[in-house]
């Protein structure tokens, strides 16, 4: 299997590589799983040398770390709440052979961002306030729990060093911290993929993240993250998804 993913890769073929999922996950590709170019895109930002350890938060059946895991050298994990994701991705992963993709069934509060160098977002907690882009009914959402979230990566992603990588595909970035300065486009890049890199530590007071309609909450910088402002996420279910 692994010969086909690489073939599909190369030629950009997403219905092509869609096959190794069951038909109910495949329908679901256009909206909620990573393209083969933005992926391809995307992990050569995070991945600027070899070893290097991505995070996708809400992974989905695994797309774009099959997808980085083949085209470079480095060490990717997917986060994923729904088990039959979860499986579907650890399957592909398996009967491929791959070696570096990691697969975790879990909710994104419960992971430790230190592990980790570079993070990918396809906006993982849009459908807890965006009806349509439901996937199913496997898992609570609300617009708390959107905002629960985003502000909980926020927080931990504020924690990181000088340098750390971020991808973001679609969404309002409202997960991306002060400090974080965006990287010019490059000529071919897809309109709706940006970089990210840690840049400064911005001053210790909080300031609001970007203001949008859609979210309004907390932009933090590396010592308010450190503050006692908890979220009880076990009593409000799973953190979203998306690859």
């Amino acid at each position: 299997m692994k010969t086909y993913l690489c073939e599909c890769i190369s030629s950009s073929r997403d219905n092509q590589f869609d096959l190794v999922y069951p038909p109910e996950v495949r329908t679901l590709s256009s909206i909620h799983w990573t393209p083969i170019s933005v992926a391809c895109q995307a992990a050569e930002f995070l991945v600027p040398a070899p070893g290097t350890r991505v995070l996708d938060i809400g992974c989905g059946p695994g797309k774009f770390c099959t997808v980085g895991a083949l085209t470079t050298k480095g060490k990717f994990t997917g986060v994923e709440q729904r088990k039959h994701l979860y499986d579907i991705a650890c399957s592909v992963t398996e009967r491929s052979s791959i070696s570096n993709v990691t697969i975790m069934h879990s909710n994104i509060a419960d992971i430790e961002f230190s592990n980790f160098d570079t993070f990918y977002l396809y906006n993982p907690f849009e459908e807890n306030w965006e009806k349509s882009s439901k996937i199913d009914s496997a898992v609570i959402l609300s617009v708390d729990l959107y905002r629960k979230y985003a502000e909980h990566v926020a927080r931990q992603l504020a924690l990181a060093p000088l340098g750390t990588r971020i991808a973001t595909y679609f969404g309002y970035c409202e997960e991306v911290p002060l400090g974080y300065t965006l990287w010019e486009r490059e000529l071919g890049q897809n309109k709706n993929l940006q970089f990210w890199e840690k840049t400064y530590n911005p001053p210790s007071q909080a300031t609001w993240m970007r203001a949008k309609a859609m979210a309004k909450i907390w932009r933090f910088t590396s010592d308010t993250a450190l503050t006692t402002h908890t979220n009880d996420f076990s009593s409000n279910g799973s953190a979203g998804t998306s690859c």
